[in-house]
């Protein structure tokens, strides 16, 4: 089957379900810590429910930690665990590659990453860092305002309801975004509404 009528399978789902938008992406973060704690804690966890409480916490706790190198300087002097109420080593220690990563190559601030991200061997950079996989990619561009299709469970879930094959990570991101724009939304925004749906939070 060819991608363009794959993709009318999503579009026509997304219509049946969803409606006809507008979807609006939802901005994601200013505060880096937060950006920071979001990409690295969100797998496997209830967001809405779990995560998100904790960094608008995290915002008002460490308001310093707006950018990179006060996060930096944060988690030098006190426990992200006890910080986050999340007790998980290895999403901890994920959290802390990250921000040592783009602090050795410059980047301080949303807008920082924004434009370091637009690198492909940034990306692949990031890619290193364990816990890191392709969604942790685009997600984090997600929560910096980049409108990206970041491919979870969720997302697959709804796909695979709208009889879209099993595919790789990048084929269907790329089917996705060829969705969005045969309805004419912005990929990120109906990447989140996608999401809202089939993980309740709608």
């Amino acid at each position: 089957m060819t991608v363009p009528s794959l993709a009318q399978r999503l579009v026509d789902h997304v219509q049946h379900l969803l409606g006809g938008g507008p979807f609006l992406h939802p901005g994601g973060w200013t505060h880096m810590g937060a950006v920071i704690c979001d990409v690295s804690f969100q797998p496997r966890c209830n967001y809405e429910a779990t995560l998100r409480p904790r960094l608008l916490q995290l915002q008002t706790s460490w308001p310093d930690a707006r950018t990179v190198r006060g996060f930096q300087g944060r988690l030098a002097a006190e426990d992200l665990a006890i910080a986050m109420k999340f007790n998980h080593a290895q999403k901890v220690a994920t959290a802390h590659a990250i921000t040592d990563l783009l602090a050795a190559n410059g980047v301080d601030t949303r807008d920082d990453l924004h434009t370091w991200l637009d690198q492909q061997a940034n990306r692949a950079a990031l890619r290193t860092v364990k816990g890191v996989g392709p969604k942790s990619v685009d997600y984090i561009g997600n929560l910096i305002g980049r409108s990206q299709v970041a491919i979870d469970v969720h997302l697959r879930s709804f796909a695979a309801d709208a009889g879209v094959p099993d595919l790789r990570y990048e084929q269907l991101r790329t089917l996705y975004e060829e969705a969005a724009a045969m309805l004419g939304h912005d990929r990120g925004g109906l990447e989140h509404a996608v999401w809202r749906h089939k993980s309740g939070a709608a």
